[in-house]
């Protein structure tokens, strides 16, 4: 079933309804999703693309403020991503 929504040059995007990630072109990542990815920047900050990285790093939930926390993550906007 088609739904709206952008997709990475990968042909993936997150799944804000479900958590992760999911892919529509054939050659996609899939087999090495990127919601296992966790990357840190070059000022040492920790970037989590959704809330399954965060879990699977130990790090969920996050507070405003500690490393990682980003509002993509936080959906209802308590200052509590992934919660």
């Amino acid at each position: 079933m088609a739904h709206p929504g952008g997709l990475a040059a990968d042909g993936c995007h997150n799944d804000r309804k479900n958590g992760g990630r999911h892919c529509h072109r054939a050659n996609s990542q899939s087999a090495q999703p990127r919601a296992e990815r966790v990357s840190r920047s070059s000022g040492g900050e920790v970037y989590f693309p959704n809330c399954t990285a965060a879990r699977n790093a130990g790090r969920a939930p996050i507070r405003r403020g500690q490393p990682g926390y980003g509002s993509h993550l936080d959906r209802d906007g308590d200052g509590i991503a992934c919660e």
